[in-house]
Protein backbone atom coordinates (compact mmCIF):
# COMPACT_ATOMS: atom_id res chain seq x y z
CA UNK A 1 0.00 0.00 0.00
CA UNK A 2 2.75 2.42 0.80
CA UNK A 3 4.39 1.51 -2.83
CA UNK A 4 0.90 2.54 -4.21
CA UNK A 5 1.05 5.36 -2.34
CA UNK A 6 4.20 6.87 -3.59
CA UNK A 7 3.46 5.89 -7.32
CA UNK A 8 -0.31 7.46 -6.68
CA UNK A 9 1.49 10.89 -6.07
CA UNK A 10 4.25 10.59 -8.48
CA UNK A 11 1.54 10.19 -11.32
CA UNK A 12 0.10 12.94 -9.47
CA UNK A 13 2.70 15.27 -9.87
CA UNK A 14 3.54 14.29 -13.53
CA UNK A 15 -0.31 15.00 -14.44
CA UNK A 16 -0.03 18.83 -13.13
CA UNK A 17 3.04 19.23 -15.07
CA UNK A 18 1.37 18.17 -18.40
CA UNK A 19 -1.87 20.31 -17.65
CA UNK A 20 0.18 23.29 -16.32
CA UNK A 21 2.03 23.88 -20.11
CA UNK A 22 0.15 27.14 -21.95
CA UNK A 23 0.03 29.10 -25.14
CA UNK A 24 -0.50 28.48 -28.58
CA UNK A 25 1.19 27.88 -31.81
CA UNK A 26 2.25 30.70 -33.94
CA UNK A 27 -0.10 31.18 -36.82
CA UNK A 28 0.72 30.82 -40.45
CA UNK A 29 -1.27 31.85 -43.59
CA UNK A 30 -2.84 28.64 -45.18
CA UNK A 31 -0.79 27.57 -48.14
CA UNK A 32 -0.40 25.18 -51.20
CA UNK A 33 2.27 22.89 -52.21
CA UNK A 34 2.75 19.11 -53.73
CA UNK A 35 2.28 16.36 -51.72
CA UNK A 36 4.84 13.56 -50.86
CA UNK A 37 2.90 10.70 -51.66
CA UNK A 38 3.81 8.05 -49.06
CA UNK A 39 4.24 4.20 -49.56
CA UNK A 40 1.72 0.93 -48.30
CA UNK A 41 2.47 -0.72 -44.59
CA UNK A 42 4.45 -3.42 -46.24
CA UNK A 43 6.94 -0.81 -47.84
CA UNK A 44 7.60 1.81 -45.34
CA UNK A 45 10.67 0.15 -43.71
CA UNK A 46 12.89 2.17 -46.50
CA UNK A 47 11.93 5.78 -44.95
CA UNK A 48 14.41 7.98 -47.85
CA UNK A 49 11.79 6.41 -50.69
CA UNK A 50 8.97 6.97 -48.18
CA UNK A 51 9.58 10.87 -48.00
CA UNK A 52 10.85 11.10 -51.99
CA UNK A 53 7.95 9.54 -53.89
CA UNK A 54 5.63 12.30 -55.61
CA UNK A 55 1.88 12.41 -56.68
CA UNK A 56 1.23 15.88 -58.01
CA UNK A 57 -2.65 14.75 -57.65
CA UNK A 58 -2.64 15.52 -54.22
CA UNK A 59 -2.20 19.03 -52.74
CA UNK A 60 -1.38 19.83 -48.93
CA UNK A 61 -2.32 22.90 -47.21
CA UNK A 62 -1.99 23.90 -43.67
CA UNK A 63 -5.55 25.73 -42.92
CA UNK A 64 -6.17 28.39 -40.14
CA UNK A 65 -8.77 27.51 -37.35
CA UNK A 66 -9.82 28.76 -33.91
CA UNK A 67 -7.35 26.36 -32.32
CA UNK A 68 -4.30 26.41 -34.94
CA UNK A 69 -3.07 25.53 -38.55
CA UNK A 70 -4.34 21.97 -39.29
CA UNK A 71 -2.33 20.05 -42.01
CA UNK A 72 -4.51 18.64 -44.70
CA UNK A 73 -3.93 17.11 -48.28
CA UNK A 74 -6.72 16.82 -50.48
CA UNK A 75 -7.36 15.45 -54.00
CA UNK A 76 -9.97 16.59 -56.62
CA UNK A 77 -12.80 18.76 -56.02
CA UNK A 78 -16.11 19.11 -54.54
CA UNK A 79 -18.58 17.19 -57.36
CA UNK A 80 -21.90 18.33 -57.58
CA UNK A 81 -23.50 17.32 -54.62
CA UNK A 82 -21.86 14.53 -53.34
CA UNK A 83 -19.89 14.72 -49.69
CA UNK A 84 -16.05 14.95 -49.77
CA UNK A 85 -14.61 11.86 -48.03
CA UNK A 86 -12.27 13.25 -45.04
CA UNK A 87 -9.97 10.99 -43.05
CA UNK A 88 -9.00 11.60 -39.28
CA UNK A 89 -6.06 9.08 -38.38
CA UNK A 90 -5.04 7.34 -34.71
CA UNK A 91 -2.90 8.58 -32.33
CA UNK A 92 1.00 7.65 -33.36
CA UNK A 93 -0.02 7.83 -37.28
CA UNK A 94 -0.85 10.07 -39.59
CA UNK A 95 -2.67 10.18 -42.72
CA UNK A 96 0.18 8.42 -44.78
CA UNK A 97 0.62 5.27 -42.31
CA UNK A 98 -3.04 5.43 -41.16
CA UNK A 99 -4.69 5.48 -44.56
CA UNK A 100 -2.08 4.77 -47.62
CA UNK A 101 -2.52 0.76 -47.74
CA UNK A 102 -6.15 1.48 -47.84
CA UNK A 103 -6.54 4.49 -50.28
CA UNK A 104 -3.92 3.00 -52.74
CA UNK A 105 -6.10 -0.11 -52.72
CA UNK A 106 -6.97 -0.83 -56.73
CA UNK A 107 -11.10 -1.20 -55.91
CA UNK A 108 -10.83 1.50 -53.21
CA UNK A 109 -9.66 3.77 -55.92
CA UNK A 110 -12.37 3.01 -58.18
CA UNK A 111 -14.51 4.26 -55.27
CA UNK A 112 -12.97 7.67 -54.43
CA UNK A 113 -12.15 8.49 -57.51
CA UNK A 114 -15.99 9.51 -57.96
CA UNK A 115 -15.30 11.76 -54.67
CA UNK A 116 -13.38 14.50 -53.06
CA UNK A 117 -10.78 12.70 -50.93
CA UNK A 118 -9.45 15.05 -47.77
CA UNK A 119 -7.11 13.62 -45.10
CA UNK A 120 -6.59 15.52 -42.10
CA UNK A 121 -3.19 15.16 -39.83
CA UNK A 122 -3.94 16.27 -35.81
CA UNK A 123 -2.01 18.90 -35.05
CA UNK A 124 1.72 18.56 -35.19
CA UNK A 125 1.45 15.05 -36.63
CA UNK A 126 2.43 15.13 -40.30
CA UNK A 127 5.47 14.03 -41.65
CA UNK A 128 8.46 16.77 -41.10
CA UNK A 129 6.51 18.34 -38.60
CA UNK A 130 8.38 21.36 -36.41
CA UNK A 131 8.14 20.78 -32.97
CA UNK A 132 5.79 22.90 -30.96
CA UNK A 133 7.54 25.47 -28.98
CA UNK A 134 7.98 24.54 -24.82
CA UNK A 135 4.33 25.86 -23.59
CA UNK A 136 2.41 24.65 -26.68
CA UNK A 137 -1.03 23.66 -25.17
CA UNK A 138 -2.82 20.90 -27.55
CA UNK A 139 -6.09 21.02 -28.59
CA UNK A 140 -8.35 18.99 -26.67
CA UNK A 141 -10.22 16.11 -28.34
CA UNK A 142 -13.44 18.47 -28.78
CA UNK A 143 -11.51 21.41 -30.03
CA UNK A 144 -10.02 19.27 -32.44
CA UNK A 145 -13.65 18.31 -33.32
CA UNK A 146 -14.39 22.36 -33.49
CA UNK A 147 -11.38 22.70 -36.20
CA UNK A 148 -13.18 20.44 -38.59
CA UNK A 149 -15.63 23.21 -39.91
CA UNK A 150 -12.50 25.11 -41.00
CA UNK A 151 -11.68 22.57 -43.49
CA UNK A 152 -15.14 22.28 -44.65
CA UNK A 153 -15.87 25.92 -45.31
CA UNK A 154 -11.78 26.62 -46.97
CA UNK A 155 -12.82 23.98 -49.60
CA UNK A 156 -16.74 24.64 -49.83
CA UNK A 157 -17.73 21.11 -48.98
CA UNK A 158 -21.49 20.75 -48.32
CA UNK A 159 -20.43 18.08 -45.73
CA UNK A 160 -18.39 15.34 -45.51
CA UNK A 161 -18.68 11.41 -45.22
CA UNK A 162 -15.49 10.63 -42.40
CA UNK A 163 -13.22 7.80 -42.29
CA UNK A 164 -11.65 7.82 -38.81
CA UNK A 165 -9.67 5.40 -36.48
CA UNK A 166 -9.08 5.38 -33.20
CA UNK A 167 -8.41 8.42 -31.77
CA UNK A 168 -9.62 9.64 -35.25
CA UNK A 169 -13.12 8.23 -34.79
CA UNK A 170 -13.80 9.70 -31.77
CA UNK A 171 -12.53 13.17 -33.41
CA UNK A 172 -15.28 12.82 -36.04
CA UNK A 173 -18.22 11.19 -33.80
CA UNK A 174 -17.59 14.34 -31.87
CA UNK A 175 -17.43 16.48 -34.60
CA UNK A 176 -21.00 14.61 -35.74
CA UNK A 177 -22.36 15.20 -32.71
CA UNK A 178 -21.56 18.92 -32.66
CA UNK A 179 -22.09 20.06 -36.24
CA UNK A 180 -24.39 17.30 -37.36
CA UNK A 181 -25.94 18.90 -40.87
CA UNK A 182 -22.15 18.67 -41.79
CA UNK A 183 -22.22 14.77 -41.58
CA UNK A 184 -23.99 12.59 -44.20
CA UNK A 185 -21.93 9.41 -42.75
CA UNK A 186 -19.31 8.02 -40.64
CA UNK A 187 -17.10 5.15 -40.95
CA UNK A 188 -15.80 4.56 -37.22
CA UNK A 189 -12.66 2.25 -36.67
CA UNK A 190 -11.34 0.97 -33.29
CA UNK A 191 -13.67 3.74 -31.77
CA UNK A 192 -13.77 3.98 -27.67
CA UNK A 193 -16.65 6.14 -26.61
CA UNK A 194 -15.37 6.04 -23.16
CA UNK A 195 -12.87 8.08 -21.41
CA UNK A 196 -10.62 7.18 -19.06
CA UNK A 197 -10.88 6.00 -15.36
CA UNK A 198 -8.16 6.26 -12.37
CA UNK A 199 -7.44 3.06 -13.54
CA UNK A 200 -6.67 3.35 -16.52
CA UNK A 201 -4.98 6.14 -16.13
CA UNK A 202 -2.94 4.94 -13.95
CA UNK A 203 -1.67 2.12 -15.68
CA UNK A 204 -0.87 4.54 -19.13
CA UNK A 205 1.10 6.27 -16.66
CA UNK A 206 2.76 3.53 -15.55
CA UNK A 207 3.19 1.96 -18.88
CA UNK A 208 5.41 5.59 -19.72
CA UNK A 209 7.64 5.28 -17.32
CA UNK A 210 8.75 1.78 -18.41
CA UNK A 211 8.24 2.07 -21.73
CA UNK A 212 9.45 3.71 -24.47
CA UNK A 213 6.59 5.93 -26.79
CA UNK A 214 6.38 4.16 -29.55
CA UNK A 215 6.10 0.71 -28.27
CA UNK A 216 3.45 2.12 -25.96
CA UNK A 217 1.24 3.63 -28.80
CA UNK A 218 1.94 -0.01 -30.23
CA UNK A 219 -0.15 -1.19 -27.30
CA UNK A 220 -2.90 0.82 -28.34
CA UNK A 221 -2.71 0.12 -32.35
CA UNK A 222 -1.82 -3.85 -32.30
CA UNK A 223 -3.55 -6.81 -30.76
CA UNK A 224 -1.49 -8.33 -27.70
CA UNK A 225 -1.36 -11.35 -30.42
CA UNK A 226 0.38 -9.38 -32.92
CA UNK A 227 2.87 -8.13 -30.16
CA UNK A 228 4.29 -11.11 -29.29
CA UNK A 229 4.61 -12.52 -33.07
CA UNK A 230 6.50 -9.10 -33.24
CA UNK A 231 5.10 -9.35 -37.30
CA UNK A 232 7.33 -7.44 -39.92
CA UNK A 233 4.00 -5.17 -39.97
CA UNK A 234 4.34 -4.45 -35.85
CA UNK A 235 8.71 -4.10 -36.87
CA UNK A 236 7.60 -1.51 -39.59
CA UNK A 237 5.07 0.41 -37.70
CA UNK A 238 7.19 0.92 -34.47
CA UNK A 239 10.08 2.63 -37.13
CA UNK A 240 8.06 4.50 -38.50
CA UNK A 241 6.31 6.09 -35.31
CA UNK A 242 10.02 6.32 -33.91
CA UNK A 243 11.58 8.06 -36.96
CA UNK A 244 8.51 10.13 -39.13
CA UNK A 245 6.08 11.49 -36.57
CA UNK A 246 7.91 13.71 -33.91
CA UNK A 247 7.70 12.22 -30.53
CA UNK A 248 7.32 15.46 -28.44
CA UNK A 249 3.93 16.69 -30.35
CA UNK A 250 3.33 12.80 -30.46
CA UNK A 251 3.03 12.94 -26.40
CA UNK A 252 0.97 15.87 -26.38
CA UNK A 253 -1.20 14.08 -28.41
CA UNK A 254 -1.21 10.88 -26.77
CA UNK A 255 -1.81 12.72 -23.78
CA UNK A 256 -4.88 14.57 -24.62
CA UNK A 257 -5.97 11.31 -26.14
CA UNK A 258 -5.87 9.65 -22.90
CA UNK A 259 -7.54 12.46 -20.85
CA UNK A 260 -10.68 12.58 -23.33
CA UNK A 261 -14.42 12.75 -21.59
CA UNK A 262 -16.89 10.15 -22.34
CA UNK A 263 -18.75 10.31 -26.21
CA UNK A 264 -21.53 10.46 -24.33
CA UNK A 265 -24.40 9.22 -26.48
CA UNK A 266 -27.24 6.82 -25.85
CA UNK A 267 -29.54 4.55 -27.17
CA UNK A 268 -32.80 6.45 -28.19
CA UNK A 269 -35.36 5.18 -26.26
CA UNK A 270 -32.78 4.52 -23.51
CA UNK A 271 -32.88 7.37 -21.56
CA UNK A 272 -34.59 10.78 -21.73
CA UNK A 273 -33.51 12.81 -24.29
CA UNK A 274 -30.87 10.58 -25.59
CA UNK A 275 -27.91 11.95 -27.89
CA UNK A 276 -26.46 10.14 -30.52
CA UNK A 277 -25.12 10.37 -33.87
CA UNK A 278 -28.21 11.41 -36.63
CA UNK A 279 -26.58 10.30 -39.56
CA UNK A 280 -25.32 6.62 -41.08
CA UNK A 281 -22.80 4.88 -39.16
CA UNK A 282 -20.33 1.96 -39.75
CA UNK A 283 -18.69 0.70 -36.59
CA UNK A 284 -15.93 -1.55 -37.83
CA UNK A 285 -13.29 -3.71 -35.07
CA UNK A 286 -10.63 -6.81 -36.08
CA UNK A 287 -11.31 -9.53 -34.04
CA UNK A 288 -9.41 -9.36 -30.89
CA UNK A 289 -8.69 -5.88 -31.41
CA UNK A 290 -7.31 -3.73 -28.28
CA UNK A 291 -10.41 -1.51 -29.04
CA UNK A 292 -13.06 -4.63 -29.40
CA UNK A 293 -14.75 -3.84 -26.18
CA UNK A 294 -15.06 -0.23 -26.84
CA UNK A 295 -16.46 -0.74 -30.11
CA UNK A 296 -19.01 -3.22 -28.89
CA UNK A 297 -20.29 -0.43 -26.63
CA UNK A 298 -20.54 2.11 -28.81
CA UNK A 299 -22.57 -0.24 -30.84
CA UNK A 300 -25.05 -0.66 -27.89
CA UNK A 301 -25.16 3.54 -27.73
CA UNK A 302 -25.55 3.91 -31.43
CA UNK A 303 -29.52 3.77 -33.31
CA UNK A 304 -29.99 0.22 -34.83
CA UNK A 305 -31.82 1.64 -37.75
CA UNK A 306 -28.73 3.76 -38.91
CA UNK A 307 -26.03 1.36 -38.19
CA UNK A 308 -23.74 -1.36 -39.48
CA UNK A 309 -21.35 -3.07 -37.11
CA UNK A 310 -18.63 -4.96 -39.13
CA UNK A 311 -16.41 -7.80 -36.90
CA UNK A 312 -13.48 -8.22 -39.01
CA UNK A 313 -11.81 -11.68 -38.64
CA UNK A 314 -7.86 -11.66 -38.86
CA UNK A 315 -7.55 -8.00 -39.31
CA UNK A 316 -5.88 -7.19 -35.98
CA UNK A 317 -5.57 -4.09 -34.86
CA UNK A 318 -5.68 -2.20 -37.97
CA UNK A 319 -8.29 -3.68 -40.48
CA UNK A 320 -7.44 -0.74 -43.05
CA UNK A 321 -4.34 -1.72 -43.80
CA UNK A 322 -4.33 -6.00 -42.70
CA UNK A 323 -7.86 -6.32 -44.90
CA UNK A 324 -7.99 -3.78 -47.07
CA UNK A 325 -9.85 -5.46 -49.84
CA UNK A 326 -12.50 -6.77 -46.99
CA UNK A 327 -13.21 -3.00 -45.89
CA UNK A 328 -13.14 -1.44 -49.39
CA UNK A 329 -16.11 -4.08 -50.14
CA UNK A 330 -17.65 -3.12 -46.81
CA UNK A 331 -17.02 0.47 -47.72
CA UNK A 332 -18.98 0.14 -51.04
CA UNK A 333 -22.09 -1.16 -49.70
CA UNK A 334 -22.14 1.53 -47.20
CA UNK A 335 -22.19 3.97 -49.88
CA UNK A 336 -24.84 2.14 -51.65
CA UNK A 337 -26.98 1.81 -48.86
CA UNK A 338 -26.49 5.90 -48.87
CA UNK A 339 -27.99 5.79 -52.08
CA UNK A 340 -24.76 5.99 -54.36
CA UNK A 341 -25.40 3.23 -56.17
CA UNK A 342 -25.27 4.60 -59.79
CA UNK A 343 -21.70 5.92 -58.91
CA UNK A 344 -20.11 2.52 -57.90
CA UNK A 345 -18.57 0.31 -60.70
CA UNK A 346 -18.91 -3.56 -59.35
CA UNK A 347 -16.22 -5.50 -61.24
CA UNK A 348 -17.75 -8.43 -60.93
CA UNK A 349 -19.97 -6.89 -63.66
CA UNK A 350 -16.68 -6.48 -65.97
CA UNK A 351 -15.08 -9.56 -65.70
CA UNK A 352 -13.02 -8.65 -62.43
CA UNK A 353 -12.39 -10.65 -59.95
CA UNK A 354 -14.68 -12.28 -57.31
CA UNK A 355 -14.77 -11.02 -53.65
CA UNK A 356 -14.37 -13.95 -51.20
CA UNK A 357 -17.40 -15.77 -50.08
CA UNK A 358 -17.11 -14.31 -47.13
CA UNK A 359 -17.87 -10.83 -48.66
CA UNK A 360 -20.49 -12.59 -50.76
CA UNK A 361 -22.32 -13.05 -47.73
CA UNK A 362 -21.68 -9.46 -46.93
CA UNK A 363 -23.65 -8.29 -50.33
CA UNK A 364 -26.29 -10.29 -50.16
CA UNK A 365 -27.51 -9.23 -46.55
CA UNK A 366 -26.80 -5.43 -47.85
CA UNK A 367 -28.59 -6.51 -50.56
CA UNK A 368 -31.46 -7.68 -49.06
CA UNK A 369 -31.74 -4.59 -46.77
CA UNK A 370 -31.42 -2.31 -49.82
CA UNK A 371 -33.66 -3.57 -51.59
CA UNK A 372 -36.59 -3.20 -49.42
CA UNK A 373 -36.10 0.41 -49.63
CA UNK A 374 -37.72 2.32 -52.24
CA UNK A 375 -34.35 4.50 -52.76
CA UNK A 376 -32.69 1.53 -54.57
CA UNK A 377 -33.73 2.17 -58.28
CA UNK A 378 -33.82 6.02 -58.26
CA UNK A 379 -31.02 8.81 -57.23
CA UNK A 380 -29.80 9.02 -54.71
CA UNK A 381 -32.85 9.29 -52.12
CA UNK A 382 -33.37 12.93 -49.96
CA UNK A 383 -33.46 10.87 -46.16
CA UNK A 384 -29.93 10.75 -46.95
CA UNK A 385 -29.27 14.27 -48.11
CA UNK A 386 -29.64 16.29 -44.67
CA UNK A 387 -28.94 14.23 -41.07
CA UNK A 388 -31.87 15.97 -39.70
CA UNK A 389 -34.05 13.41 -41.27
CA UNK A 390 -33.85 9.62 -39.89
CA UNK A 391 -37.08 8.10 -41.29
CA UNK A 392 -35.33 7.01 -44.46
CA UNK A 393 -32.45 6.20 -43.20
CA UNK A 394 -33.83 3.45 -40.80
CA UNK A 395 -35.04 1.74 -43.83
CA UNK A 396 -31.66 1.78 -45.65
CA UNK A 397 -28.94 0.57 -42.87
CA UNK A 398 -29.68 -1.93 -40.17
CA UNK A 399 -27.11 -3.07 -37.59
CA UNK A 400 -25.12 -6.31 -38.88
CA UNK A 401 -22.48 -8.32 -36.89
CA UNK A 402 -20.45 -9.96 -39.55
CA UNK A 403 -17.45 -11.58 -39.18
CA UNK A 404 -15.32 -11.03 -42.98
Amino acid sequence: MKLLGHRIELLTGLLLHDVTMAGLQELRFPEEKPLLRGLDATELENSDTFLLAEDTDWKEHDIETPYGLLHVVIRGSPKGNRPAILTYHDVGLNHKLCFNTFFNFEDMQEITKHFVVCHVDAPGQQVGASQFPQGYQFPSMEQLAAMLPSVVQHFGFKYVIGIGVGAGAYVLAKFALIFPDLVEGLVLMNIDPNGKGWIDWAATKLSGLTSTLPDTVLSHLFSQEELMNNSELVQSYRQQIGNVVNQANLQLFWNMYNSRRDLDINRPGTVPNARTLRCPVMLVVGDNAPAEDGVVECNSKLDPTTTTFLKMADSGGLPQVTQPGKLTEAFKYFLQGMGYIAYLKDRRLSGGAVPSASMTRLARSRTASLTSASSVEGSRPQACTHSESSDGLGQVNHTMEVSC
